[in-house]
């Protein structure tokens, strides 16, 4: 088991626009994959829920705490961690304006508000 993105495995990922996320549900089983955006900070990935607390993948993943994620030809399974380190999230937000600034407002600022800062994952690789 890793526990540490490959150099080749974090470019791809970051170069990737989306990511397709699929938390495990009660019985072990993938759910359906969900697309979102995901940053990097160094050799970590992170992503958020758009819809905050109350978004769907985001519940089942803060459930049980394991997924897979498919991005830029990366397909591997994760444990999700909640990062709450004010330093990390600052810098997480700043990493969404600089890879999302070119998309609409209405889409980046809520990724970089409260509520979607609130559900702020790691992604750690299995």
């Amino acid at each position: 088991m890793s526990t540490t993105w490959t150099t080749d495995e974090l470019t791809r990922i970051q170069g990737a626009d989306e990511l397709q996320i699929a938390a495990r549900g009660d019985d072990g089983a993938l759910r359906d994959p969900v697309t979102i955006w995901v940053v990097r900070d160094g050799d970590d990935l992170f992503v958020r829920s758009f819809r905050g607390s109350g978004g769907r993948w985001f519940r089942a993943a803060s459930a049980s705490h394991a997924g897979h994620v498919q991005a830029g030809g990366v397909d591997k399974d994760v444990t999700f961690s909640e990062e709450n380190d004010r330093g990390v999230n600052e810098r997480v937000d700043a990493a969404y304006r600089a890879k999302y600034g070119r998309y609409d407002a209405a889409y980046v600022d809520p990724m970089v508000g409260p509520e979607a800062r609130a559900t702020t994952l790691r992604l750690v690789p299995n």
